[in-house]
């Protein structure tokens, strides 16, 4: 049996997947405010570049750069998931595993992390971020979502405002 082995790359820019453990919960966005200060309470001691992200109903992806010297995005995001899961006070459906490690069957246990390669690997997938929603058909325009950095970038002037989410050849970025 192989096992997965994370790529910890100091300073690096990653992109991540993390889900709720029920696949099908509006959590994230019915709680968003506490998804936001737990983000806020992590980056005050574990400081990281949010270059992108977006929060879907159970599920958010993130594009984020390391500091110089720094790997451990790990710690970030298990800060994330306590600060979240202890600020909303509630426990859901448990498998005996989760029970046995103390979890409160918020999450799934782990996440999904890609080492972005270049420029373009980077592009692609803020872009994708960006998209997600579109993707999922929860808006038509990325715009029109309201729990996305494409917001902060609009006003900073890296994307137009009136970018659907779908590129010339149809798809959402991905490659």
């Amino acid at each position: 049996m192989s096992r997965y082995r994370r790529n910890y790359v100091p300073g690096a820019s990653y992109f991540f997947t993390v889900n709720l453990a029920w696949r099908n919960d509006r959590l994230l966005i019915d709680q968003i405010d506490l998804l936001r200060g737990a983000f806020a309470r992590v980056t005050q001691d574990w400081p990281v570049t949010c270059d992108a992200m977006v929060v879907l109903p159970d599920h958010l992806h993130a594009v984020w750069t390391l500091p110089v010297g720094d790997s451990n995005y790990s710690e970030r995001w298990r800060l994330l998931k306590y600060y979240f899961t202890r600020d909303l006070g509630q426990r859901r459906p448990r498998s005996d595993s989760k029970i046995a490690k103390r979890e409160c069957g918020i999450w799934q246990r782990r996440f999904w992390e890609h080492t972005l390669r270049d420029e373009a690997d980077y592009a692609a997938h803020v872009r994708y971020c960006w998209s997600n929603p579109v993707k999922h058909g929860l808006v038509k325009r990325a715009v029109d979502w309201p729990y996305s950095s494409i917001h902060r970038d609009i006003r900073a002037g890296h994307v137009d405002p009136e970018w659907a989410g779908v590129l010339e050849d149809g798809t959402f970025g991905e490659r």
